[in-house]
């Protein structure tokens, strides 16, 4: 018992100092990085937001919630997920407002959480230990998913007859349907990503927890090589359960120049950036395409691999530059090609869930702003010269429309401003918490809940939704889950250019 004691409290003593670093260092490098402070007031309270959007996370958990868990409305649910294959697949996020584990996006959530420390954590003061927590919260479950070399577990749950519920995460009866890709089932794209997800946030806790980084990357390389050499989308073997949620209609080659980006960086091994060169054109490196989420990952592919020409000089990957500029190019408003506004001035690239592009395009040209800062370049539209200030002005105005500078005056963030959406298309936000209504609501008893007008009794503090329509208009309906569904793929990469934000405004 002496001994048990002892090696208890050493564990915890030891966990206390790893919880202690992650929290004190700031990512190494940043501080090569100048950040230019705007000297006029701030629009909003962007540490407020800040803040707010990573404790959305705590609101999407899955799985045995901590002591520390700031969303008390939330209780423990999917303890048994995994059981169907005999493997333990407890933990993670529900993606969005409904209580399926999809990996594919959670694993790109992950890796826009990392990219968003890696750029701007030394910004983020306190919320760095939470921004940490949450990513952990994410590898944790995808270190379970990748645990059996050759075989990826990549969903957990029937969202067709999820779907057909409306219940409380807590409550789910539905199937705990356990999804896996192997040699004969490939996944490249789920798997790639995973890659690029463990990979990235190994840099995130390199210099804090040393041996669960070192973990992290030694996965991601397995991972990897798993996704090349067994090549195929998910979407054809798995097609009945992944779509249409998640299918892949990029195909998978952009994961792959991805996550070999990530591998590059992570490893700073030759062998990755041999694979960029030789497959990059291959992978579609020089596509003109220009939106960047869950599903299509050349943009940040471009973006990733400019900064190592850039910021490290990596002269062989020169050609990242012009891929990169062209992206920025597409997203000038007024230039040739432009990408298409709505009349309040939000980028506009489809109907479902358009607030995923907002914040990820915003990130994108806020790190670019960065590295390009750091290089002493401009970006040139048609022989226009584009700014790094320029840059950093257009990701303003996005997240300030985003907050409620708007023609509806709403903050599509929940919980920050003094308009928001008030009936989110989510399951555990709409239906009475476990505390007030502790017995169980049955599978088609939610209904009646979706279908009212009802505010959601449970506000999930940080969502950000899918956002209004073309012409500005948004109509705060429940069941109108692509402009009211909030998804951890929004919020990830806004986490990053809030930091930027607050600091830069003078408020971090």
């Amino acid at each position: 018992m002496a001994f048990s004691s002892t090696l208890g409290f050493l564990l915890l003593s030891c966990s206390t100092t790893l919880l202690l670093l992650c929290n004190a260092n700031p990512i190494p490098g940043y501080h090569r990085n100048p950040i230019y402070h705007h000297h006029r007031s701030a629009s909003h309270n962007y540490r407020d937001a800040l803040t707010k959007s990573i404790l959305f996370f705590e609101g999407q958990r899955s799985g045995k919630l901590p002591p520390n868990q700031r969303v008390s409305w939330r209780r423990d649910s999917g303890l048994s997920d995994g059981a169907a294959a005999h493997v333990d697949l407890v933990g993670g996020y529900y993606d969005a407002g409904d209580n399926v584990k999809f990996g594919f996006p959670m694993a790109f959530t992950t890796t826009m959480l990392s990219w968003s420390v890696i750029e701007f954590g030394g910004l983020m003061k306190g919320e760095l230990q939470n921004t940490r927590q949450a990513i952990r919260w994410a590898t944790d479950y995808l270190l379970k998913a990748t645990a059996h070399p050759g075989t990826i577990y990549v969903q957990v749950g029937d969202a067709t007859k999820d779907h057909a519920c409306w219940e409380r995460p807590e409550d789910m009866d539905t199937p705990r349907t356990v999804l896996k890709i192997d040699q004969n089932t490939p996944g490249s794209e789920v798997a790639a990503e995973t890659a690029a997800a463990l990979a990235s946030a190994s840099l995130v806790f390199r210099r804090c927890d040393p041996s669960y980084s070192k973990l992290l990357l030694r996965r991601a390389m397995s991972v990897f090589a798993f996704a090349d050499r067994h090549r195929g989308p998910y979407s054809i073997g798995l097609k009945k359960f992944v779509c249409p949620y998640y299918c892949d209609y990029s195909g998978y080659q952009d994961e792959l120049l991805w996550g070999a980006a990530w591998l590059h960086k992570a490893t700073k091994n030759p062998m990755y950036l041999s694979y960029i060169q030789l497959n990059g054109q291959i992978l579609g490196a020089a596509e003109f395409d220009n939106t960047f989420g869950w599903d299509n990952k050349h943009v940040g592919a471009r973006i990733l691999l400019s900064k190592a020409f850039l910021v490290q000089k990596v002269r062989s990957l020169h050609e990242y530059k012009g891929h990169a500029d062209s992206f920025i190019c597409s997203i000038i408003p007024g230039a040739s090609y432009s990408a298409q506004y709505t009349p309040g001035g939000l980028l506009f690239k489809m109907n479902d869930s358009n607030m995923q592009y907002v914040t990820s395009t915003s990130f994108l040209i806020l790190s670019y702003a960065k590295y390009l800062t750091h290089s002493r370049q401009v970006v040139y539209c048609g022989g226009t010269a584009i700014t790094p200030t320029r840059l950093r002005a257009i990701a303003k105005r996005q997240v300030d429309y985003l907050l409620g500078d708007n023609p509806m005056k709403m903050s599509y963030m929940v919980g920050y401003g003094p308009r928001y959406p008030q009936r989110i298309h989510h399951r555990g936000s709409s239906l009475p918490s476990v505390a007030e209504h502790p017995a169980k609501i049955q599978c088609s008893s939610g209904f009646s809940v979706m279908s009212s007008q009802s505010p959601n009794p449970n506000i999930l503090v940080g969502a950000v939704i899918g956002g209004p329509d073309q012409n500005d208009k948004f109509p705060d309906q429940r069941s109108d889950y692509q402009q009211s569904e909030p998804a951890t793929y929004i919020n990830a990469p806004l986490v990053g250019t809030l930091a930027y934000l607050a600091h830069s405004f003078g408020q971090l």
